[in-house]
């Protein structure tokens, strides 16, 4: 198929025009009405290459609702007068930890510390811009604070690998992954509040998390909620505790720029290193798994390695954890799935019974995912490789419009109908233009 790449960059800047609020934008129109933390950072980072002044918004923007302890929550809600989403501000009750924000309110958990990288790209876009340079000693606090919110809150064993208590911390949010933990969770005595999901009525049922996982879902938030989002009661008490293999590279992936930017502002990064050099050196330990020749996640509560090959198992490439011959057995891995017949990358194991490849992060392709692949590919000079992630993503877009989540499987190239989820999708518009004009 034959990609016109200018009139994907027309679309896609069309898009993120049309998906701007009052300095942000929101993932699309109807699903999520919000701004959301992690896809602000993919967008910031689209934007930057030809609007830097909506980038430096987007992150404000975003790190408005940054609280005292230094998380950056995952929802950032602007407009306290949107009704069409679930679980909304007043539901989230964020106040019940006094360092959130009156204003603007927020969700009560946080997502992939993207902020840190995100700033070292909108940097080298333009390494000579006094304005950006300005901007970048602006943030660079409020981010190195978010990650001193991780390493304080979500790190109990100071080993420098953090956890999540919530699968929507991932990003992942109904991954296969997190199955038999939330399947611990006694739903009958958890005696939930009554609540109606908006997202079914929006898009396909068949696409999203079933009800059970969000009955899960709203359990977990209730049980942050409890305490205060932060306390010490979470990890003595969540059923759901993991040290998740994509939060952690992310976080890796950022520590590495903020030291970095750091070294240029002329600040201390003596606590960003020490940080640094013991999540790589446990990350590397802990989470690699020698039988599926790939990183996983490690239950903390159960205290056992989650046994899945997924997409966050590849994201140590972005940050450049694997040895040579780890990055040589994941490239194999990508390769198997190109002679298979497949597009890169699903999101999860498609010789696994559990793969599902229309149901949100149990299968399909998402477009930021590719984003991070592609880049960390060619930091292991695996060139050939990056590019078929880059054109997979944009045959993808190209067929079937910018979609949230596209079909893995490559016989669907012929049909109708093989993106999914939203459409006009923000960090899908972001992606593709940020993958054309890095050529």
């Amino acid at each position: 198929m034959s990609i016109n790449k200018t009139d994907l960059i027309q679309k896609a800047k069309k898009i993120l025009s049309n998906n701007l609020r009052a300095g942000f934008t929101i993932p699309t129109d109807g699903l999520y009405p919000f701004q959301w933390n992690w896809d602000s950072g993919f967008v910031s980072i689209g934007l930057s290459n030809y609007d830097i002044d909506a980038a430096f918004s987007e992150i404000r923007s975003l790190v408005s609702g940054q609280w005292e302890n230094g998380m950056v929550p995952h929802i950032i809600f602007h407009s306290q007068n949107e009704t069409t989403y679930f679980p909304n501000w007043d539901f989230w009750d964020a106040a019940v930890n006094p360092g959130a924000p009156h204003n603007p309110k927020t969700s009560g958990i946080t997502q992939p510390p993207v902020l840190g990288f995100v700033l070292e790209w909108i940097f080298n876009n333009h390494p000579n811009s006094q304005k950006v340079f300005g901007f970048v000693k602006e943030m660079y606090p409020k981010i190195v604070g978010s990650h001193r919110f991780w390493y304080q809150y979500r790190d109990p064993h100071e080993e420098g690998l953090v956890f999540i208590y919530h699968p929507w911390e991932s990003g992942r949010d109904n991954s296969p992954l997190w199955d038999d933990a939330l399947n611990t969770i006694d739903l009958d005595r958890a005696k939930l509040p009554i609540y109606k999901r908006r997202d079914t009525t929006i898009a396909d049922a068949s696409e999203r998390p079933t009800s059970k996982q969000y009955d899960q879902y709203v359990y977990l938030m209730l049980l942050g909620k409890k305490h205060g989002y932060d306390g010490q009661g979470i990890v003595e008490e969540s059923e759901f505790l993991i040290q998740d293999s994509l939060i952690n590279a992310v976080l890796i992936r950022s520590n590495e720029s903020l030291i970095k930017l750091g070294k240029i502002l002329g600040e201390d990064v003596g606590q960003l290193q020490e940080w640094q050099q013991q999540s790589i050196s446990s990350y590397g330990t802990k989470l690699w798994n020698e039988e599926l020749e790939m990183y996983t996640g490690y239950d903390l509560r159960h205290e056992k390695q989650l046994p899945y090959r997924e997409i966050g198992g590849l994201t140590p490439l972005f940050a450049n954890i694997p040895s040579a011959e780890k990055a040589l057995k994941i490239k194999s891995y990508l390769e198997t799935l190109v002679n298979n017949n497949y597009l890169l990358v699903p999101s999860f194991d498609v010789e696994h019974k559990l793969y599902d490849p229309k149901r949100y992060w149990r299968g399909p392709v998402w477009p930021q995912m590719n984003w991070m692949i592609y880049n960390g590919l060619n930091r292991y000079g695996y060139t050939d490789l990056a590019t078929i992630v880059k054109e997979n993503l944009l045959e993808l877009v190209s067929r079937y419009g910018f979609y949230e989540y596209f079909d893995a499987q490559k016989q669907i190239l012929d049909t109708n109908h093989g993106g999914y989820g939203g459409d006009k999708f923000s960090w899908t518009a972001s992606s593709v233009i940020d993958l054309i004009l890095s050529e």
